[in-house]
């Protein structure tokens, strides 16, 4: 009998390796036929600072806890994995936020396939984009590329409303905007391509207030005028919710940083069929979601 895989890790396996998380799980789907077209590993929010615990939110624990989902990304074949944003958590001073930054993507730099992520809104705190960049794998601010016969498109909402960047301590979390220039690039990356299409942000698309977009209405109109969308796969509020606005799946993750011990972790795989069929394999607190091809 199929073993529950979030019942499973909190019962009885605090001291599983993720080689062991993933081999004595339902591992992915066994009654599918058609191995997926590709394999993506998702989190968000690890929040990674060395610092004391605030509420609920565990911050040096997100070490460990991004160790154990790259190793069962690694374990389970994923080709790409994607942070959602808020990799590292803001510091009064920029030395010590990149000393932050180079401890956790040393972790995630364990992972054997292609490395993407997104900007957060403590990603860009006291750091600006282009230090953040400069010392991860992220090519871009926002870009997209094509895998596995799919088209992924990086979102970047970390702008203020006068359409100046986040960076220095020069915004506030509630202001997120997608900036006039960069919705043009959004529908001229949307209009030249044809291939069913993943978008990935971190603050949100799908709600309104103090989580979401300010001008999330007019970049939804975008990607549903783009003809190719499946879904959009986001962070920023820190629980799992999913709604589908149109043809297209809003898929909210749950934070890695929430709660002490591993299972409390949070992250998931994503298995995308070359059908249109996409499959979340949830881990720890990260719910599971089974959405077949639309129409």
């Amino acid at each position: 009998m199929a073993i529950d895989r979030r019942a499973f890790l909190r019962d009885g396996a605090l001291l599983l390796t993720g080689a062991a998380i993933a081999s004595q799980t339902d591992r992915l789907w066994a009654d599918t036929a058609a191995p997926p077209a590709l394999r993506i590993g998702l989190l968000t929010d690890c929040h990674y600072a060395d610092r004391d615990a605030r509420g609920s939110r565990i911050y040096r624990e997100s070490l460990s806890k991004i160790e154990e989902a790259v190793g069962v990304f690694n374990d389970q074949g994923a080709k790409l994995a994607v942070e959602l944003g808020d990799f590292i958590d803001a510091a009064p001073e920029v030395a010590t936020e990149l000393g932050y930054l180079k401890a956790i993507e040393a972790k995630y730099a364990q992972f054997r396939g292609v490395r993407h992520y997104v900007l957060g809104n403590h990603c860009v705190d006291t750091l600006n984009k282009q230090e953040f960049l400069g010392n991860t794998a992220m090519p871009a601010a926002h870009y997209s590329f094509d895998a596995g016969g799919f088209h992924f498109v990086v979102l970047d909402s970390c702008y203020r409303g006068d359409g100046v960047a986040y960076g220095r301590n020069n915004s506030q979390w509630t202001d997120a905007n997608i900036p006039a220039a960069e919705l043009e690039w959004l529908a001229d990356d949307l209009g030249n391509n044809d291939r069913p299409t993943i978008v990935l942000a971190h603050q949100r698309l799908d709600v309104a207030g103090q989580h979401a977009v300010r001008n999330a209405a007019e970049v939804r109109k975008r990607l549903e005028t783009g003809g190719h969308v499946l879904a959009v796969f986001q962070g920023h509020s820190h629980a799992n919710q999913v709604q589908q606005i149109g043809d297209i799946h809003y898929c909210t993750l749950a934070a890695v940083v929430e709660g002490s011990g591993q299972q409390n972790n949070a992250y998931a795989l994503m298995d995308l069929h070359a059908d249109g069929t996409i499959r979340i394999d949830g881990f720890r607190k990260q719910q599971d979601y089974d959405w077949p091809p639309a129409g």
